[in-house]
């Protein structure tokens, strides 16, 4: 069943299923406000890193802008073009707004993590029992990944059914982002899932929770799986997000407007409102798998499920700013670039990395000794620098027969 482990519905959820609608209208309106305040934000902050005014003019600090924007874009006059898929190019902004809200469902918001009895970031609302969040599945991680694979459809969708050429560039390329960023973030969230040892996200927050290493440092997944899962996922969601500087789909040097550029007033609209709710919940994810969601300590703040909710907010707020960081700051990757970052490093250093982790499961549950246990991280690190010398080999001997065969070609 979809709501998986919430207490809410261990007995007759039926009659539960008001708690449910409130939670999905709660988390509905807080996306949409989000969104608002994160195009305000990030127009800000791009600004103020290049020295720019930004939005100044409609609302306080121009905070109305992005208001301002959408009732522009929603009476704006809605083209298809005449070689259009009608069919494929009204469905497609949906199939990229949609999945970033369904993904949104499974990420706790709050509760208080520090119980320590088993009812870690149980709430009561309206005298039934239940998490802050939409739907806690026992496959939450598989759901996420499933609707990372769905939004790449309407990307796809919306090249394609364009009936034009660099629309369709734009997805193709689009399609081939995916499959080199998919992998790296799969094996990534796979060592999450190892050190976790469960698939709910729920659970991967309690795990969490807690002191680590002598007190001081955090028991996040950051920490536990050795900050290369951390680093890999950070890098991959970025090229899902097809953010800069991985916004190779619609490069506006090379393709005008990339997938959406027959797109016009409400359905563009729709683009821009899922990349950017796109952005929210991917550090939305990154917190709760990472970071350790709404888990924190109390410090002078009196117990309750708030805590967990300002927790959440302070550490969403770190990685928003962190992607913003990015797009400031940062050059475009060439295709070639883009392709080589994600098949030649990040698979191999994830999926070395997933090995170890999977090693040290396996030494600590049939309690190998010390001796044992660095005998074979030694043997493991020796392995992967043999084959990482000779993909490395492969790769520079690859490149300079392409160069040769270039030169000849020249004359």
């Amino acid at each position: 069943m979809i709501f998986g482990q919430d207490p809410l519905y261990v007995g007759d959820w039926l009659g539960d299923l008001g708690i449910t609608l409130l939670k999905v209208g709660v988390a509905f309106a807080f996306l949409l406000v989000s969104v608002m305040l994160m195009i305000w934000f990030e127009r800000k902050l791009i600004s103020d890193m290049q020295n720019r005014i930004g939005p100044s003019i409609a609302g306080p600090w121009g905070i109305l802008q992005t208001l301002a924007d959408g009732i522009k874009l929603f009476f704006k006059e809605d083209l298809v073009p005449d070689n259009a898929d009608r069919f494929a190019f009204k469905l497609a902004p949906y199939l990229s707004l949609v999945p970033a809200f369904l993904a949104f469902a499974i990420v706790p918001l709050g509760g208080d993590f520090n119980r320590g009895d088993g009812s870690d970031g149980v709430v009561r609302i309206f005298g039934h029992d239940t998490f802050l969040q939409v739907a806690d599945p026992p496959i939450g991680i598989l759901f996420f990944l499933a609707m990372s694979s769905i939004a790449i459809y309407g990307v796809m969708l919306a090249g394609w059914g364009s009936g034009s050429k660099y629309p369709l560039l734009g997805s193709v390329r689009a399609s081939a982002q995916m499959v080199s960023y998919e992998a790296a973030l799969g094996l990534a969230l796979a060592a999450v899932v190892v050190q976790s040892g469960s698939f709910s996200t729920h659970a991967i927050v309690t795990d969490q929770a807690g002191e680590g290493f002598a007190g001081l440092i955090p028991n996040w997944n950051l920490i536990t799986t050795g900050l290369v899962p951390f680093v890999v996922f950070l890098i991959a969601g970025t090229a899902e997000l097809n953010r800069p500087p991985f916004d190779l789909v619609e490069a506006e040097q090379e393709l005008v407007g990339g997938f959406h550029t027959e797109y016009s007033s409400i359905r563009f609209a729709l683009f821009f409102l899922a990349e950017f709710m796109n952005t929210i919940t991917m550090s939305a994810v990154i917190v709760t798998l990472f970071l350790g969601g709404p888990a924190g300590p109390a410090l002078f703040l009196p117990e309750g499920w708030w805590i967990g909710t300002i927790w959440f907010f302070v550490k969403l707020m770190v990685f928003l700013f962190v992607f913003v960081w990015f797009r400031a700051t940062l050059p475009r990757f060439r295709y070639d670039q883009l392709m080589d970052l994600g098949w030649k490093l990040l698979i191999p250093i994830s999926l070395a990395w997933f090995l170890l982790l999977v090693g040290l499961q396996v030494a600590e549950r049939e309690r190998w000794s010390n001796g044992a246990t660095f005998a074979f991280v030694l043997g493991l690190l020796a392995a992967f620098g043999v084959l990482g010398s000779m993909l490395a080999a492969a790769i520079n001997h690859a490149r300079a027969d392409r160069i040769a065969a270039v030169e000849d070609a020249n004359g």
